[in-house]
C-alpha cells in the first residue's frame, strides 16, 4: 500500500483529481483521522474537509500514478 499527501484548493480540483483516479485499475482511500472515503467518489472526497492535507493511500506499485496526480501532491 502506497500513502501520499494531497491537497485540493477548490472544488474544480477535487472533480479534476476524481476523473485522473477513476481511470487508474486500482483501489484509492482519502481522508484524515478516522474519516476515509473511497477517493473514486466524488460525493465522498467533497464530503471532506479539504482544507488542510489529505492522506491517500492506494493499493499499486504503478509509479506513474504520482506523475498523474503530481498538481495535488504536497
Amino acid at each position: 500500500m502506497q500513502q501520499v499527501n494531497v491537497k485540493f484548493n477548490d472544488v474544480d480540483q477535487i472533480r479534476e483529481f476524481v476523473s485522473i483516479i477513476d481511470k487508474i485499475d486500482a483501489n484509492f482511500d482519502l481522508g484524515s483521522g478516522q474519516r476515509i472515503v473511497d477517493a473514486k467518489s466524488i460525493l465522498g472526497v467533497m464530503a471532506l474537509d479539504f482544507s488542510g492535507p489529505l492522506q491517500l493511500k492506494y493499493d499499486s506499485q504503478d509509479a506513474e500514478i504520482e506523475e498523474k496526480i503530481t498538481p495535488f501532491l504536497i
